[in-house]
């Protein structure tokens, strides 16, 4: 895990492990990654430019109250982060980009924090609009990301900011791409989520974007959901993993979706 493509994930496994113990040693960090001490140190040089944690003599301690979250916010499984990282590739680096709330999102946009072609200064940087809180607090964090953070009232299964100020805040902005999350998608049933006020707020994005490229991982194709966000023929792009029901994919194709399979 030494090429900079591996940056991402090594910096996001770095941030878990702080999370669950608030320190860590250029050794520690080392044998758990299977790397070099020499690339942990720039790692943890890097993350503490970043203000995601604070270096200290051999080591660096956690510095931000972003990474006090569920278990399933900080251990993404190995599809979740190969899509994460393919949709976070897929962006411009001076757009901008909306991120609903959820697993997925949380691992897009980290990916896209970590990515390298970001200019670090000038107004010519890519700025992250969210009503996930949580996603958010990390962002604002990155000096070389703009974070825009709607208004509403906060759902805390999912973090997100929901309701008509949420929506409201919306109304001027426009938005280049939109990676949105689900619970569920079909051709039949569109894009689909499982709270109403979360519905309203995701579909009000898509209304907003240029384009839509929606991020689930395979179990998710074919599922059905409480609550649609909107009919199929508004994504443009599915990212999810190899995994996918064949005929799901198939289908999809067919309602004129380009679907990658990472």
């Amino acid at each position: 895990m030494t090429a900079a493509a591996d940056r991402p994930q090594r910096w996001n496994r770095l941030l878990e492990l702080l999370a669950d113990t608030g320190r860590l040693s250029v050794e520690e960090a080392s044998e758990v990654l299977g790397v070099s001490p020499a690339t942990v140190r720039r790692d943890f040089t890097a993350l503490a430019e970043q203000q995601l944690a604070t270096r200290t003599h051999g080591g660096i301690v956690a510095s931000s109250v972003a990474y006090e979250l569920p278990a399933r916010y900080r251990h993404g499984d190995e599809a979740k982060q190969r899509i994460a990282e393919h949709a976070a590739a897929l962006i411009d680096p001076d757009a901008v980009v909306g991120l609903n709330g959820g697993t997925t999102t949380t691992a897009v946009a980290r990916a896209l924090a970590g990515r390298m072609d970001l200019s670090p200064t000038g107004d010519a940087r890519l700025t992250i609009v969210t009503n996930a809180l949580n996603i958010a607090a990390e962002m604002v964090l990155r000096p070389h990301l703009r974070t825009i953070c709607l208004g509403g009232m906060a759902r805390r299964e999912s973090y997100e900011l929901h309701g008509p100020l949420a929506e409201r805040s919306l109304a001027e902005l426009r938005l280049a791409t939109v990676i949105l999350g689900v619970n569920a998608l079909s051709v039949e049933g569109g894009a689909q989520c499982t709270h109403l006020d979360e519905a309203g707020v995701n579909a009000e994005m898509v209304r907003r974007a240029d384009l839509v490229i929606v991020v689930a991982t395979s179990e998710k194709l074919r599922r059905s959901a409480l609550a649609r966000i909107c009919p199929i023929e508004q994504v443009q792009v599915l990212v999810t993993d190899v995994d996918a029901d064949p005929d799901a994919v198939a289908e999809i194709r067919a309602a004129g979706i380009r679907v990658d399979l990472v």
